[in-house]
């Protein structure tokens, strides 16, 4: 990834995508194409959700506890500085543009992207940990991106004699076994 000179120190890897300053170079059809673009994916949130629920139901099924909820990637309300009282406007980029109205932006930026984005990130938390516990095997990511799915043992379909008979980056992998955690701890 090509290192980003704009975004600074605040890349996560000194990385950023490059998006604003190419935006008014963008033509008028195309900024409105895109912008329709980024509400055709409330059509797929109930499908999500139903996936994501699936998800959560299945674990607590299997015998999981202390599985966060979507509550848990929620922002609390109390976080929103903007009220429908001070809610800043855009100018409008185009005539009858909803940039003008509070209303759009309290349900824009109050509503539809911190649910959405709570949303995805607490399916991917579910998707992780139910991967963490049908498939305790290492791959190139796991190590750092299913951390967030840490869980107790996952050998559920091995028995003991057969655990032996694991890679030890499989068997010692501290995001699916809790002694393997507490060794790496001490």
């Amino acid at each position: 990834m090509k290192k980003c000179e704009t975004c600074g120190p605040s890349g996560v890897d000194g990385s950023c995508v490059v998006i604003g300053k190419n935006h008014n170079d963008i033509s008028y059809a195309k900024r409105v194409f895109g912008v329709l673009l980024i509400y055709l994916p409330i059509l797929t949130l109930p499908f999500v959700v139903i996936s994501a629920y699936i998800s959560y139901f299945h674990l607590r099924l299997m015998g999981a506890e202390n599985i966060k909820t979507l509550k848990d990637f929620l922002p609390d309300r109390a976080s929103f500085r903007y009220k429908l009282s001070n809610q800043i406007v855009m100018q409008p980029g185009y005539r009858l543009s909803p940039t003008q109205s509070k209303l759009f932006w309290i349900l824009n930026c109050t509503w539809y992207c911190p649910f959405s984005v709570g949303l995805f990130e607490w399916h991917a938390y579910l998707v992780k940990l139910v991967e963490n516990w049908w498939c305790p095997f290492y791959h190139g990511r796991k190590e750092a991106h299913y951390q967030e799915g840490t869980i107790d043992r996952s050998f559920w379909h091995i028995s003991p004699v057969d655990v032996v008979k694991l890679d030890p980056q499989d068997r010692d992998n501290p995001i699916w076994n809790e002694a393997a955690r507490e060794v790496g701890e001490h």
